[in-house]
């Protein structure tokens, strides 16, 4: 650090300008078991918020600077450290935000969609911060798509809708002309932090140990080429209302939750698309289990590794209920990733994530939608900050089926290599839902 930062750094630090705390376990993740490194674009998450009402410039900055006086990640930079990086937070910090009027060739589709690109794959500087930016696209009179980019050390999925709530909050109280600034929130992302490194002391994380060296003994890696840097390339599918409708009726007929349904159709159909039968995926938890965490913006959300071990003459009824022990069983033996490589001698190395290679996730953190008489609000989720995968699946539950969100890496898959790979699955859900008796190998046949 220069000279005259780190007088500048004692000088805050002494007037209590600046506080410093340790990394949080989801945090330390990205410095310790990522592949690729926290500075990369790929642990951007990025988000369109399109606003309409009456706002003004002033207004939209406004709203931001609550926002981020409410939220202590908003004021968060990360500092190096002896050991391991450290958290800084300012007690006050101006909104980073950008304010652009369009013309109207500006406004067009295709020119929002490469501001936006420019503005999400901007780095970051994680040492001055801030780890966010917000640039109003402003097609007038009323139509303001905020483009939100935040680094993933600072916000998951969940924070992106506690982050249009508070905007929304916000807005409702400059258009009636109030000062009053959002409350505070119940619990602060460092105070979460703290809580859990006193939860996970080496005595309660040794009792979790055996588990995992058994449960994911001999797992297999199958791709051995290096992830790239940068964000991961996303293509969208749906599963449309009705077969959403029967994966929840198998689910139910099984004695399973969704996702156990819908991760196993997803082992079967990766057995079909790639040959392989013996499948690690890494889940992400919300971490969220108190409400007081509800209204805070941070990276919470943990990786839970689950194996899936494909045998065709078993039923898939049974792979299913099956597969629903072993989830609950690796949920209940949960520790934070950053430790369980660890306790693995799992070593870091660029370009390879530890453990696993494919994500599959069912999406369950609220998206908030806010329609009023004169204001409205709706989030579309870009980019999720994914940088260690090769493979994601990720799905989302809506009004007229689920989402589904394929992210893959162009320098092992192609984009027909992926829609082979929906199409599989989506025939597979649909052959699961009319025969879960059937031997899975029936399944595996059932291409047409």
């Amino acid at each position: 650090m220069p000279v005259d930062q780190r007088v500048r750094l004692k000088q805050w630090l002494e007037s209590g300008e600046a506080q410093l705390h340790p990394l949080t376990f989801p945090q330390r993740e990205l410095w310790e078991t990522s592949p690729v490194p926290p500075e990369d674009s790929g642990n951007h998450i990025c988000c369109l918020i399109d606003v309409r009402g009456p706002l003004t410039e002033r207004d939209c900055g406004a709203a931001i600077q609550r926002a981020v006086d409410r939220q202590d990640v908003l004021r968060l930079s990360i500092l190096p450290g002896k050991e391991r990086p450290l958290q800084m937070i300012r007690s006050s910090s101006e909104a980073n935000f950008e304010y652009r009027e369009l013309a109207p060739d500006q406004a067009r589709p295709e020119a929002i969609e490469e501001l936006a690109t420019e503005i999400f794959h901007k780095p970051f500087d994680l040492m001055q911060g801030p780890l966010y930016r917000v640039v109003d696209l402003c097609a007038p009179p009323n139509q303001h798509l905020l483009v939100f980019a935040v680094h993933h050390a600072i916000a998951d999925g969940w924070s992106l809708g506690v982050f249009v709530q508070d905007l929304i909050g916000a807005y409702l109280e400059i258009i009636m002309r109030s000062s009053k600034p959002l409350p505070p929130v119940p619990q602060k992302y460092v105070e979460w932090g703290a809580a859990e490194r006193a939860r996970w002391q080496p005595e309660t994380l040794e009792k979790r140990v055996d588990f995992w060296k058994t449960n994911l003994k001999g797992s297999p890696r199958m791709w051995n080429v290096p992830i790239p840097p940068g964000t991961p390339r996303r293509w969208l599918s749906k599963i449309p209302a009705g077969m959403a409708d029967e994966a929840r009726e198998l689910a139910r007929r099984a004695g399973v939750t969704l996702f156990n349904a819908l991760l196993g159709t997803f082992q079967i159909a990766f057995l079909e698309w790639s040959g392989h039968a013996d499948l690690v995926v890494g889940t992400p938890v919300a971490h969220r289990t108190r409400q007081s965490s509800h209204e805070t913006m941070g990276y919470y959300s943990g990786i839970v590794p689950l194996r899936g071990q494909l045998d065709t003459t078993r039923s898939a009824l049974d792979h299913l209920q099956a597969g629903k022990r072993l989830t609950n069983d690796a949920f209940e033996n949960a520790i934070p990733f950053v430790e369980l490589a660890r306790v693995l001698g799992e070593k870091s190395a660029p370009g390879y994530n530890p453990i696993f290679e494919v994500r599959f996730a069912l999406q369950n953190h609220p998206v908030p939608e806010v329609s009023l008489p004169d204001l409205s609000a709706r989030l579309t989720m870009r980019s999720t900050g994914t940088a260690r995968l090769q493979l994601a699946c990720e799905l989302t539950e809506q009004r007229d089926g689920l989402e589904v969100a394929w992210l893959f890496r162009d320098n092992l898959f192609s984009q027909r290599d992926i829609e082979d790979l929906d199409g599989i699955f989506q025939k597979v859900l649909g052959h699961l839902c009319r025969s879960p008796e059937s031997p899975i190998s029936q399944l595996l046949n059932r291409r047409s």
